[in-house]
């Protein structure tokens, strides 16, 4: 045990399984996955002109990203998979930084390390952290900051105290680089810190000049971002918004972090069965109600509740599958598989309110490990939950919430569930944990492995098309397919949000009528499309004479299948 602590293994092993699992899923392909496309033939041209050039839909600043992406390309050279790898070495520092948090706040070192695989083995973040969004990178910003506000606080000497909080400052500055929310580190939780450590008068006066340093760094960054050509600005106010909308998406989120941190949620089940009878009766009138409504807004909200999450990265139908081509694409959850989540991560929920209302004495705590109170650290996290949730709200009025952006709130809520666990319910995790770690790893595994085979087999059907003489700008093959062969004919994405230049977007006329509009193809002028890629062999004007491409998709019944159809009559050039 003190060879596992001097040498940080558990935390190790956390960071290696994400290595582990992303190597059996085979996250390999030559397109974009969502948004990342753009961004890697930014970090492209950053490696070859020295230049941060933007291209159109980008809204984060991408910063410190690029560079070390662009530090991949020089050393191995250009691939999507080269640039995309980059994320993984973040996401394996991120998953070492996290099971360290949590041994700070008090949780044991193997109630942490469980904690920490059940959060980064999960599909949502196996899938980002083998892609080139931001999500990881800006997580990596706000956690490193917490991480060094925690060293901070349990600092032994001013001066340490205080080469934390620089560090903290400087880190979160620099990493928040990637995407603007990140620096929420700087701007919430220093601060915090600095209020918790007042009465060390030099280690407070010494943090907020350096804060001040970091605040200053981050309006130099806006300004300049602001002043770039082709990028988008994202206005943290909207003129008006539906009240109920916007509830109802946060309602969603609070959802869907349920089942994000499936094998967690579920060790609160018991709790229900320990319940007083009068507990009980509310809890089971709370889930009869929460059914019905379920099952009556099921008609005409399929999302609604019974699917683990809405159509975001971690769906019903796998991963992201179900935004790109036409036709519906094969469901993953059955379900019956989609309602067991949904009672397991709803009961959950209820598990922990009825343990609110168990009487029992709090359990000694770990003498092994740094401890944090309750009251430091509502302090230390109450704030940045507030001020990440208030931004989250313009988002559900306008575009809506999607998985992703629950990340920073799942660690949040990762340290208090566990913490609240070791001290109100027993010292350990079950033993069932471990089992439901591994379930999430699995299946995280096999929807990475499924998304990744679905766009390799795009790829290679678009390379059948060019085998026919037909370029890709004649082929609907999805927006992530589309936006980088845009990019191959303009230097921009037509983007109606770009300010600068004025008037570089241009409205791109509708398609004629009888002809299949190209996904997205306001954004894409440069493609008109004869032909599209779907699911559906009989969607728009038909099958074209193409062989269709299967896609291997573990533990399930049956491979995929995308065919070539046409979007214009087969005698129309």
């Amino acid at each position: 045990m003190q060879l596992a602590r001097r040498y940080r293994i558990p935390a190790l092993v956390c960071a290696f399984a994400v290595l582990v699992c992303e190597l059996i899923a085979h996250p390999f392909t030559t397109m974009g996955v969502c948004d990342d496309g753009p961004y890697i033939l930014i970090a492209q041209k950053l490696a070859t002109t020295g230049h941060i050039i933007y291209n159109g839909p980008t809204t984060p600043i991408l910063g410190w990203q690029l560079y070390l992406a662009a530090a991949f390309i020089k050393l191995f050279g250009f691939s999507f998979t080269t640039v995309r790898m980059s994320t993984l070495l973040v996401a394996m520092a991120l998953a070492f930084l996290l099971q360290r948090i949590l041994a700070r706040t008090g949780i044991n070192e193997r109630n942490a390390t469980l904690a920490t695989l059940a959060l980064v083995l999960s599909p949502l973040y196996l899938l980002l952290s083998v892609s080139f969004m931001t999500d990881i990178t800006g997580l990596f910003a706000i956690v490193i900051c917490l991480y060094s506000c925690l060293r901070a606080l349990q600092a032994s000497t001013s001066r340490s105290a205080t080469a934390w909080l620089c560090f903290a400052v400087a880190a979160n500055a620099l990493c928040g680089t990637s995407r603007q929310i990140g620096w929420l580190g700087l701007l919430v939780i220093v601060p915090s810190t600095l209020w918790l450590v007042r009465a060390q008068r030099r280690v407070f006066f010494a943090g907020a000049a350096a804060n001040l340093a970091g605040a200053l760094f981050v309006l130099a960054c806006i300004h300049w971002f602001n002043h770039q050509l082709y990028n988008v600005h994202e206005s943290l106010f909207v003129k008006s918004f539906s009240v109920g909308h916007s509830v109802g998406e946060l309602i969603h989120s609070f959802l869907d972090a349920a089942f994000l941190l499936f094998p967690i949620m579920a060790l609160f089940l018991p709790q229900i069965y320990k319940s007083r009878p009068r507990i009980l009766t509310a809890l089971s009138a709370t889930s009869l109600g929460y059914l019905l409504l379920a099952i009556h807004w099921r008609h005409s909200h399929p999302d609604f509740l019974l699917e683990p999450t809405q159509v975001n990265w971690v769906t019903a139908h796998g991963a992201l599958e179900s935004l790109a081509l036409n036709g519906a694409p094969p469901v993953f959850l059955h379900t019956s598989v989609q309602i067991l989540l949904t009672i397991v991560s709803v009961g959950g929920i209820l598990g922990l309110i009825a343990s609110f209302f168990q009487a029992r004495s709090p359990l000694p705590a770990p003498t092994s490990s740094p401890c944090i109170s309750w009251s430091e650290l509502a302090i230390l996290l109450g704030p940045f939950t507030l001020a990440y949730t208030t931004l989250l709200i313009p988002r559900a009025a306008t575009a809506g919430l999607v998985d992703r952006y629950s990340l920073e709130l799942l660690i949040v809520a990762l340290i208090c569930l566990i913490r609240y666990y070791q001290a109100r319910i027993h010292p350990q995790l079950p033993r069932a944990t471990i089992l439901l770690v591994a379930i999430t790893a699995i299946y995280g595994v096999v929807v990475t492995h499924n998304l990744f085979s679905f766009y390799r087999a795009r790829v290679a059907i678009a390379a059948e098309l060019h085998a026919a003489g037909i370029p890709d700008t004649s082929i609907d093959n999805g927006w992530e397919y589309n936006y980088v062969v845009e990019l191959q004919h303009a230097d921009f994405i037509n983007d109606p949000r770009i300010v600068l230049p004025a008037n570089a977007y241009v409205p791109t006329p509708p398609p004629p009528p009888g002809t299949c509009a190209t996904n997205y193809y306001d954004t894409t002028p440069h493609i008109h499309a004869r032909y599209g890629i779907a699911f559906d062999p009989n969607a728009c004007r038909g099958l074209a004479p193409f062989s269709p491409v299967h896609y291997s998709r573990w533990f399930a019944s049956q491979p995929g299948t995308i065919y070539v159809i046409y979007y214009t009559p087969p005698s129309q050039p």
